[in-house]
């Protein structure tokens, strides 16, 4: 009997379970997927404003102004490494931690593939903030208007920078 009670009282205590929709809408606050429950790809909160990050970067592409930093030397990224100016990296308000993208100066057409590791650029107008390795690399000096593309893990090892 105590058995059968059991069972029936856990029976009542479970939700069925619902698949939360992958389909990308940038900024929109869905549930996480596996494997993004990580603190640094939950909303958070910066200068008043609340930004959500994606559940998937797939079919990522936008255009936009980049910039470069690298005065945070030795400062962590969102992600707890250390950020290294001279490394090939970038930081991005929505994209899901870690992501690959590629950025493409559209000034000279040269491209660099960097993992995304960190959050903002929290100025207006702002797409991505490249470590000055990445931008020196494409020909960035300042800031300059870029497109940036999600690339998959084949699409990354199969690409070399082109410059």
């Amino acid at each position: 009997m105590l058995v059968l009670l059991t069972g029936v009282l856990n029976g009542c205590a479970t939700k069925p379970v619902i698949a939360p929709s992958q389909s990308y809408i940038p900024n929109v606050h869905r549930p996480h997927a596996t494997g993004r429950k990580a603190a640094y790809n939950r909303p958070y909160r910066v200068k008043g404003r609340t930004y959500y990050p994606m559940v998937s970067a797939v079919g990522y592409r936008e255009y936009g102004i980049a910039s470069w930093y690298g005065s945070e030397s030795g400062n962590r990224t969102a992600m707890g490494t250390r950020f290294r100016p001279q490394g090939i990296s970038a930081a991005h308000k929505t994209l899901p931690l870690p992501t690959k993208v590629r950025v493409t100066n559209l000034q000279n057409g040269r491209s660099v593939v960097v993992v995304v590791n960190d959050r903002g650029p929290f100025k207006k107008n702002r797409l991505i903030d490249l470590s000055h390795g990445a931008a020196k690399k494409i020909g960035i000096r300042g800031v300059a208007r870029v497109k940036v593309e999600y690339i998959d893990e084949s699409q990354a090892r199969a690409t070399t920078d082109r410059y």
